[in-house]
């Protein structure tokens, strides 16, 4: 158990070497970038609200979902009413962005 704790006291170490703080508003954000709420339709209709974090702060719960997910990596760069294809383990889905928001 404490062979446990010691190595992710290390790993969380190496982590928080490379930890950047993402405190501004994107230059353009009318896109979609790191930490940006994006609401998404489906084909069908259906909506749905993620927000773009880090690998460590993924929460599926709270709909925050991993910056190296194929949804997040599909929409990063895209703008408002993009056509976003996404490839997932059921196959490729269509998606189009409705919403973009930063708090």
């Amino acid at each position: 158990m404490l062979r446990e704790i010691d190595s992710r006291v290390r790993f969380l170490t190496k982590r928080l070497e490379a930890l950047k703080v993402v405190s501004e508003k994107p230059s353009d954000p009318n896109k979609v970038y790191f930490g940006a709420w994006v609401t998404v339709e489906d084909e069908d209709g259906n909506e749905a609200r993620y927000r773009i974090v880090g690998p460590d702060e993924l929460d599926l719960k709270q709909n925050l979902i991993s910056i190296d997910s194929p949804l997040a990596r599909a929409l990063i760069g895209k703008a408002l009413d993009a056509e976003v294809r996404v490839q997932t383990p059921t196959g490729e889905k269509l998606v189009y962005v409705v919403d973009i928001a930063y708090p």
